[in-house]
């Protein structure tokens, strides 16, 4: 070695901390013993014996988190999580696709306040629930996704089902991770856990390849090692290599190790941002809140952010999981008219709203007016701020608490009555508008806006309703509505379709008392419907309004006009609730020739429900353009 290499070794070793005297091959004896792990395995046994495997580890750190239900559809890969969850009481759910299993997850963790967890097997397993990781992170929803994977060994050597799966969900989650140690299981899903609750909450995902969750000796068996017969030089060096990687891989691995949850960090507001909204507000004549499903994330519980808005008593518009958090129906709750209404505000409060295509990227906002906009994200906060619209006062912090904070402060604080009642006026003439409607007749369907309107009756204080669809559920959205906090789930800002089977799974598990109502459209039904035996498996009864008009009718509308063809826009009047009957459901079926009964078979819908099965009520309805306000065949 020249003197000058040998110069810039010992540079390095002082750099790291290293006795200078060490050479460049103790250097690389340390990181060879380091990277096959044998120093740690002298201080840390296997035990060879023991039939604990790493999926009761999985499952031990789940329950101390407080998980519940784990949604799966069995895989090899992952079999060993799931037998572990069962023993310990932790209910699993296994579902008919794998998307259901993150969509259950996902209402789960937004009707709960903890985490929703969904396992699934390798390669297509995991594939197949792409879009709703992606729904759900766009909803900012924390779901934890666990993953089988090929062998540690296997990866990348053409395995079954072996693809590169952290490159697909890194562009999706707030945290992945692939456990190569079954020591390293514990310390890795508490870090997952904590990531997808803190800031702005999201999805998360471990991948755990197959000799992490299985018993040592069934590992040893599959490794490949040749323990019989004559064994050469060569082979002696493999066996080497493959039990030191065995061992590595088991060693320390049931120690006993702190598995409780690491606390969550939460921005929030300055004390300056909070009084200087406050005196904005105070100064206000027209104001109005725009509250999004963020403010309903915890640890301001949604009762303890009712009280405050109400206490505040500024007119509010809410959106997303909001919906229903001022109840059935409230002084201060405007539905209609919202974008007239912004136009008129001089202080409006985006709570956890976002200025994207619900609000026209910002352009439904006044420029004159000031805008108070507190939100987690810092890119949603300032969502579209360059062209539109811009904040006077942006607060990048839990919204909740925000909002909690500046009730406290404006204590004898009225907003003005005419402007409160300015804004229900506008509901009242809307909605009359709507019932009109609703009593038009059809050529040869039923009425839709009418079937909603009844539906709205017949439903229960504590219902929980799942949209899934466009046309028939955006009606829906007008017609509805929710009657308590947490009471609605939609799919959030990704508009996705198809997520009301695995929607309604986790909110009936989460509110097992109440009626839970799936608003579906005919094309949406076709993702889900194969639920219905996963609702009658599991004994998960719910109802399905499904609104058929034989087509893809929010498309078909735009489409038809624009370049005169309806091509891939129709469907047909399927005999729906046939296929419920199928899955072990039961099926009711409205139309013309029972339009006089739409009461009595909702009603019936809800006393089968209640005792216990799962109910597809097939709605044949004429296509409507609820907008214009005409209604046709």
């Amino acid at each position: 070695m020249s003197a000058a290499s040998n110069e810039n070794w010992q540079r390095l070793f002082k750099n790291l901390g290293l006795p200078v005297g060490l050479s460049a091959a103790a250097l690389g004896t340390m990181y060879f013993l380091r990277k096959f792990g044998i120093i740690y395995q002298l201080f840390h046994k296997v035990d060879s014996k023991t039939k604990r495997n790493g999926g009761d580890i999985v499952a031990d750190v789940l329950k101390a988190h407080g998980i519940k239900y784990v949604f799966t559809l069995v895989g090899g890969h992952i079999s060993p999580i799931l037998v572990a969850c069962e023993k310990l009481g932790i209910r699993v759910v296994d579902t008919r696709h794998e998307v259901t299993t993150v969509f259950a997850a996902d209402a789960v963790a937004r009707m709960s306040g903890t985490i929703g967890v969904a396992a699934v097997t390798a390669g297509p397993g995991l594939t197949n629930t792409v879009t709703a990781v992606k729904n759900a992170q766009m909803a900012e929803s924390p779901v934890l996704l666990i993953g089988g994977a090929a062998a540690t060994l296997l990866k990348g050597r053409g395995a079954l089902q072996d693809i590169d799966q952290m490159s697909l969900f890194k562009p999706l989650c707030k945290y992945c991770a692939s456990v190569t140690k079954i020591r390293d299981i514990v310390p890795t899903l508490k870090k997952a856990l904590h990531e997808a609750q803190s800031g702005t909450p999201g999805p998360v995902f471990v991948e755990f390849p197959i000799d992490t969750l299985y018993p040592y000796e069934l590992v040893r068996r599959e490794i490949g090692m040749k323990e019989k017969g004559p064994v050469n030089f060569v082979q002696r060096i493999i066996n080497w290599y493959l039990m030191n990687h065995l061992n590595n891989l088991f060693a320390g691995a049931f120690e006993t190790r702190d598995m409780s949850p690491i606390p969550v960090n939460q921005q929030k507001a300055t004390p300056s941002q909070v009084q200087k909204s406050i005196e904005l507000i105070t100064k206000a004549k027209k104001p109005v809140v725009l509250v999004g499903s963020q403010a309903t994330l915890p640890p301001v519980p949604v009762e303890q952010l009712r009280k405050a808005l109400e206490d505040m008593g500024i007119p509010c518009f809410l959106g997303g999981m909001a919906r229903g958090l001022l109840g059935r129906y409230s002084p201060i709750q405007a539905r209609q008219k919202r974008g007239e209404a912004l136009k008129e505000a001089d202080v409006v409060i985006m709570a956890g709203a976002v200025a994207d295509f619900r609000l026209g990227y910002g352009r439904v906002l006044n420029r004159r007016s000031k805008i108070i906009t507190v939100n987690r994200s810092k890119e949603q906060l300032y969502k579209n701020s360059d062209m539109f619209w811009k904040p006077t006062i942006a607060v990048e912090g839990d919204v909740a608490s925000f909002i909690v904070q500046i009730s406290q402060g404006l204590k004898g604080y009225k907003c003005d009555p005419d402007w409160i009642q300015a804004l229900k006026d506008k509901d009242q003439t809307k909605e009359k508008a709507n019932m009109l409607k609703a009593e038009e007749k059809t050529d040869q369907h039923l009425n839709p806006l009418k079937v909603l309107h009844i539906a709205e009756e017949v439903m229960s204080d504590d219902t929980v309703m799942v949209a899934d669809g466009g046309d028939f559920v955006a009606t829906a959205a007008y017609i509805l509505r929710p009657r308590a906090p947490l009471h609605w789930l939609d799919p959030g800002a990704f508009g996705t379709l198809g997520v009301g089977g695995g929607f309604a799974l986790g909110a009936k598990l989460c509110r097992p008392d109440s009626d839970v109502w799936i608003i579906y459209g005919d094309g949406s039904l076709g993702y889900s419907v194969a639920e219905f035996d996963t609702f009658t498996r599991h004994k998960i009864p719910v109802i399905a309004l499904v609104g058929n008009d034989a087509g893809w009718t929010q498309i078909e509308r735009e489409q038809a006009p624009m370049f005169g063809s309806s091509v891939a826009c129709k469907l047909a009047f399927s005999d729906y609730e046939t296929v419920a009957i199928g899955y072990g459901g039961k099926g009711l079926r409205l139309d013309r020739t029972n339009e006089d009964r739409i009461r009595e078979v909702l009603k019936e819908a809800i006393k089968m429900s209640r005792s216990g099965n799962s109910v597809l009520i097939n709605t044949l309805i004429g296509k409507t353009n609820f907008r214009e306000g005409s209604i046709s065949v």
